[in-house]
């Protein structure tokens, strides 16, 4: 891990060779804190701080806000997919283009704030009742092959920390405080 590294301060993702049962409930522990991390992020955080780019060239705090729910709406479905379907190819989306949307862009960041804690409540709660063989089942993304259900779970876990990353670093680099 390179902190100093603005594009992937935890570091990139690296699919785990084998996930047993401590290692899921880690990581389906790391999607259920990511909202309430979020929003502690960016609490009390002025519009000229959701504006700043957490690194030359990037996004904007407030379109990382927007960009999580977007993100992990989409891999909420790729997981009901992976359970209801047998090998469903998942469709992929251009983040880039969502990110610069009007309401992304500029829109106020309680509306994605409370859409990923409630997407989080169910994401979690489907996760946490899935029997141990329901991780096994597959999808297939056009760009990342295939994938289990364990690998998707890995991914958006290191993906929520990652780009809670991109706010905490910019915030303590920046100087900001936790509370104005």
């Amino acid at each position: 891990m390179n902190p100093t590294d603005l594009a992937y301060p935890i570091g990139r993702f690296e699919a785990p060779a084998r996930i047993g049962p401590a290692e899921r409930e880690g990581y389906v522990a790391q999607i259920a804190a990511v909202p309430a991390d979020l929003r502690r992020a960016v609490e009390h955080r002025s519009d000229r701080q959701l504006d700043t780019p957490y690194r030359p060239g990037g996004w904007s705090v407030r379109q990382v806000v927007h960009h999580l729910p977007d993100s992990h709406l989409n891999a909420y479905l790729r997981l009901k997919l992976a359970l209801t379907e047998a090998e469903p190819t998942v469709r992929p989306y251009d983040e880039a283009r969502w990110a610069a949307l009007p309401e992304a862009h500029k829109g106020p960041i309680a509306m994605s704030l409370d859409l990923l804690d409630s997407l989080h409540q169910r994401w979690v709660a489907c996760l946490r009742s899935l029997p141990p063989e329901a991780f096994a089942r597959t999808l297939r993304h056009p760009e990342d092959g295939l994938m289990s259900v364990d690998q998707l779970l890995a991914k958006y876990a290191w993906h929520g920390r990652h780009h809670l990353a991109h706010i905490t670093s910019l915030a303590a680099r920046e100087g900001w405080q936790k509370h104005p």
